[in-house]
């Protein structure tokens, strides 16, 4: 089975983050939309993909969007992948044994990014890194804190148009 796609329904899930704060996706859903960003920490298009969802929630805070990564590792690893990559949005924890959220989304290659709007469907699937799929989920972001787009990209810096999870 393939990634859940767009005009798909979004299943609901209940997750611990790292700081053992329980997330809620029907609960995000009634006053935001959310974007969820599976990764696996060994994953070095994860790596790659992280620091950039990272400049999106800087530049858009979590007032008008709900970003979280969802981790297929334990929480010692997650918490060093955070370290590392500079993640300070919420990072939840999908069980390693079964990986019920994975698999309810139809995960088959990490990163796996969703934009769930606030009626639970899915607008965007994004597997791997896609800069076009990542520009979208800006605009996104930047529409529902009605704010401009904000410049992700520095100058000069070598982005991919894809790279393959």
């Amino acid at each position: 089975m393939a990634a859940l796609t767009p005009g798909t329904k979004a299943p609901q899930f209940a997750l611990k983050s790292l700081g053992a704060k329980s997330f809620s996706l029907v609960d995000e859903l009634a006053t935001k939309p959310v974007v969820l960003a599976f990764f696996k920490v060994s994953c070095p298009t994860c790596q790659y993909t992280f620091p950039f969802l990272e400049r999106l929630h800087l530049a858009y805070g979590g007032n008008k969007v709900a970003l979280v990564g969802v981790s297929q590792n334990d929480g010692n690893d997650s918490a060093a992948f955070a370290k590392q990559f500079g993640v300070t949005f919420p990072i939840l924890r999908d069980d390693m044994h079964s990986y019920p959220v994975s698999n309810a989304y139809g995960l088959t290659n990490v990163p796996t990014v969703f934009w769930i709007a606030q009626d639970g469907e899915i607008e965007i699937t994004s597997v791997g890194w896609v800069k076009s799929d990542f520009e979208a989920i800006s605009r996104k972001m930047a529409e529902a804190g009605k704010t401009a787009p904000t410049v992700v990209f520095k100058q000069g810096e070598d982005v991919r148009d894809f790279r393959a999870g």
